[in-house]
């Protein structure tokens, strides 16, 4: 089955206004007539607006790297995901490793998010993933496992169609490290194993599934071209231009 390629740039805390113009620009520039493929931005929150400005024109599509799930309400330095809808965003990041160990990020939570972002016509990326610690006691499938569970609970099969999955071992984000082909290709295998589990094969074959992890040129390549590797979630290498560029135009 052909799947969306995605390929997207969680910018994190970084850049200031003009330098968020700046990468935006020399990548929406250096696409050129891109085919086959989508490119997402996740800038920060502030930056939102003009990134969705500037990225209107191109096949560029922008999304926030967080939101709480209410819709309004006493919720100091939180973004609703009626203010994420209104602003233009196309994309929500949810359930990223620095949201869940970070800042305490529970399955509840990014399943009460999940539902927010179908209710106001986002599309969410949900972020799967183990620690260090959980890979080396023989514990990975079971950790993403329980957080794709969690994170589908009550989510219709229609509603899941349109989500997006990114795989990103923790223990190899910002750390230089990357989860080899092999090892990306059978966690990528076991999110639609037990997405056919919660749905169907045909929706489990339908789903992006993204690899995200010190994802870098000069590895990209070998990860994409494994089967059940549709794109990547890119964070340090998405801050330079041509970095990015060459990470979307592989294969």
């Amino acid at each position: 089955m052909a799947r969306k390629q995605i390929f997207a740039g969680n910018w994190k805390m970084h850049n200031t206004l003009a330098e968020s113009r700046d990468l935006a620009e020399g990548v929406i520039q250096g696409l050129g007539d891109l085919k086959g493929r989508e490119v997402v931005f996740f800038p920060s929150t502030l930056h939102v607006p003009e990134i969705i400005n500037m990225a209107k024109k191109s096949p560029v599509k922008v999304g926030v790297q967080n939101m709480y799930y209410e819709e309004q309400g006493a919720f100091t330095g939180e973004n609703s995901p009626v203010m994420v809808k209104d602003i233009g965003c196309d994309y929500i990041l949810i359930g990223h490793s620095e949201r869940r160990h970070v800042f305490g990020e529970t399955d509840q939570m990014v399943n009460s998010k999940v539902k927010a972002a179908y209710a106001h016509g986002l599309v969410p990326m949900i972020c799967v993933g183990e620690l260090l610690e959980e890979r080396e006691a023989d514990k990975s499938e079971q950790v993403v496992d329980s957080q794709l569970r969690g994170a589908f609970k009550d989510i219709s099969e229609e509603q899941a169609k349109k989500a997006v999955v990114a795989y990103e071992p923790v223990w190899a984000i910002g750390t230089g490290k990357v989860a080899t082909p092999e090892i990306a290709e059978s966690m990528h295998q076991h999110v639609r194993k037990v997405l056919a589990e919660i749905y169907s094969e045909g929706t489990a074959d339908s789903i992006p599934v993204l690899y995200g992890g010190s994802v870098k040129p000069d590895n990209v390549e070998g990860l994409y071209a494994k089967e059940n590797i549709d794109g990547a979630l890119v964070g340090g290498a998405s801050l330079k231009v041509q970095s990015f560029l060459d990470i979307i135009s592989v294969g």
